[in-house]
């Protein structure tokens, strides 16, 4: 009956051709990635400044202008460069005809970032506004658009402004809906842009950023210098760079670019670095030493310049070439080449650096072996504590089941005690999101080693249901949130959980996979209406909204919120705040400040803000008036 059905549906008039514009707002995922609403750097609304970011770099490479100025406020964003200036009379078409542009010639973009004449277009069709301006030669051209559609074409006009490109735009809140912007998010994108293109200034909400040793000072932002174990390595040569160190913290870092992207999930370029690293190792010290050992505590960064790049999405994540464009040899060989030159002559010509990494190769060795056997025990110990059954309320479609794409939307929450996991249990997708439930609170691991992930069976349990034992490259899940109280105990157990993972797993956290659960402090409500509060301030707006006569909710624990309420809260209306990375300076900063032993810093701080209650303040008042 059903087949009957479908097959009836199935007429001309179901068969539809959708012009460009349609399509990019029916499917801008296909264009832009996730339209998440902001909370990883990833989403689709710093995709669309990344699209418009490129254009002037792109200016920049061929050699025009030297400073791009960029403003985003809580909604408009615009961009302005110095550069050449799009052409006037097809200024319309560049911006709004999709497949339009200079880059398909070679010779004005010979290895540009955006190749295929998409990227402004959609930005144009998945904006409530969009205006961009050219000047060139002391004329100045305007257009203005709503969703993509031309609403102004102003004539040209004389002025005295400086050639360029100015764009101006407002994501569409019907596509991007509840969207914010991270600013940090923003700022890193524009610190990864000055690496890449020295001597570019950028000027973001009045804030100056500019780089002269490109790679080099990426590093020497990223990492504490303090922690190396030996200076950085700096190599550069036509179409490559590259630095690495090691350090004393566990797992490995990278970042990539291509032309100047910022490849967040890596590619063929990455792994050929990696690769080529371990390779030139061995060579040098003659020595088959483990491809883990080589690899762990390394800080590494490569930018690679290549013709007409392939990308696995139209975002520009993941690199896809294989062999170069018109060359005989393939992106592995061609990095391998350079480090084999550039990184055996500088390990000779530098022998202290040598004998550094060699100790720290050897110290990884060492400790790799120490915890093999606890290792062991503690995967048999997971193994019988049946986790799938007694901590772990999986998703039903496991990850080797999921199409790419679904791989994103997946999550694991982490929840202390049976109230809160089972509300949260009760009102989820259990096709896509899971629930491990915590006993009590987890152990404070700060300055522990990774023997502690082994032999502490809570983080035992909790490495397994992540699938990270052996990799986090096997991360089962691409979100981790985290989902206390909104109280005193609850906090607590989110900072035992945040030092966990800064501690021993940082690339979770680098990669953006850990998240805090945002829910309500508090439900006004009539009988005609409930308003959700998650601020003091949205609960004194919420009263005035509703009425004198409101009810007002507290919620102490995530247990208090109904299994029918906390629906609202973990699907559609979901509301995650990102964990952030920060530099190892201010890492190592804040671990030991929160985590650390009392520190005095930390007990003067509690003491200059502590903030007591009404009752306590008449109780204190008494004690004081008896004892005077």
């Amino acid at each position: 009956m059903a087949k009957q059905q479908i097959e009836a549906k199935y007429t001309e008039d179901e068969v539809r051709t959708l012009d460009w514009l349609e399509h990019i707002r029916l499917r801008p995922g296909m264009y832009i990635g996730k339209t998440g609403d902001g909370s990883s750097m990833d989403d689709g609304i710093y995709i669309l400044l990344k699209e418009v970011i490129d254009n002037c770099i792109d200016e920049y490479q061929m050699g025009y202008g030297k400073r791009v100025e960029i403003s985003v406020t809580k909604e408009k964003v615009s961009a302005r460069d110095y550069g050449r200036g799009i052409p006037l009379g097809k200024l319309v078409d560049c911006v709004s005809q999709i497949n339009t542009g200079a880059k398909y010639d070679s010779k004005a973009f010979k290895k540009s970032v955006g190749l295929n004449g998409v990227g402004t277009k959609a930005v144009n069709a998945l904006s409530v506004y969009f205006k961009a301006y050219a000047v060139r030669e002391g004329q100045k051209k305007i257009a203005e658009f709503e969703a993509g559609k031309l609403t102004k074409d102003h004539k040209v006009e004389m002025t005295d402004e400086q050639n360029g490109t100015y764009i101006e735009f407002i994501p569409d809140k019907q596509i991007f809906k509840n969207y914010h912007y991270v600013h940090d998010y923003i700022e890193q994108m524009i610190q990864n842009y000055t690496y890449l293109n020295t001597g570019l200034t950028f000027v973001y909400n009045g804030n100056r950023y500019v780089s002269q040793k490109g790679l080099y000072d990426l590093l020497s932002r990223k990492k504490d210098v303090e922690n190396l174990r030996y200076p950085i390595i700096h190599l550069v040569s036509d179409d490559i760079e590259i630095a690495l160190s090691h350090t004393n913290q566990y797992g490995e870092e990278y970042y990539s670019f291509v032309n100047g992207q910022y490849t967040i999930q890596g590619g063929t370029h990455l792994q050929a670095f990696k690769e080529a690293i371990v390779k030139t190792v061995r060579d040098f010290y003659k020595k088959d030493y483990d491809t883990v050992d080589i690899r762990e505590a390394i800080c590494g960064a490569v930018s690679v310049r290549i013709q007409e790049p392939v990308f696995e999405s139209q975002t520009k994540t993941k690199l896809g070439t294989d062999k170069l464009h018109g060359e005989e040899k393939t992106m592995k060989q061609f990095i391998l080449e350079f480090l084999k030159e550039k990184l055996d002559n500088y390990l000779h010509k530098n022998p202290e650096t040598a004998d550094a990494l060699q100790k720290r190769i050897l110290q990884s060795e060492r400790e790799r072996k120490e915890i093999a056997g606890i290792k062991k025990l503690a995967n048999e110990r997971a193994k019988k504590a049946n986790i799938h059954n007694k901590k772990l309320r999986d998703c039903k479609l496991h990850l080797t089941d999921l199409k790419q794409e679904n791989r994103l939307l997946t999550t694991l929450f982490i929840t202390e005690g049976d109230s809160a996991s089972g509300s949260i249990t009760k009102s989820r997708n259990p096709d896509l999101q899971a629930v491990f439930s915590l006993r009590g609170k987890p152990l404070n691991c700060f300055g522990l080693t990774k023997k502690i992930v082994y032999e502490n069976e809570e983080f035992n349990l909790l490495q397994h249901a992540l699938n990270i034992e052996d990799s986090i490259e096997d991360l089962r899940y691409n979100n981790i949130v985290v989902a206390t109280d909104a109280d005193v105990d609850g906090m607590h157990i989110r900072l035992l959980l945040l030092t966990f993972f800064m501690q021993f797993f940082p690339d979770l956290i680098r990669n953006n996979h850990v998240k805090i659960l945002e829910t309500p402090l508090f439900r006004v409500r009539n009988k005609q209406k409930t308003i959700y509060c998650y601020t003091e301030e949205e609960k004194q707006a919420a009263i005035e909204q509703i009425g004198t006569k409101a009810e007002i909710t507290r919620f102490k624990g995530l247990g208090e919120i109904s299994p029918e309420e906390f629906g609202e809260f973990i699907n559609d209306n979901i509301k995650l705040s990102p964990v952030i990375e920060v530099e190892d300076k201010q890492m190592k900063h804040l671990l030991e400040y929160y985590m650390g032993k009392n520190t005095p810093q930390r007990q003067d701080f509690i003491i200059d803000n502590l903030r007591i209650e009404k009752d306590d303040v008449r109780e204190l008042a008494d004690v004081v008036e008896i004892e005077n």
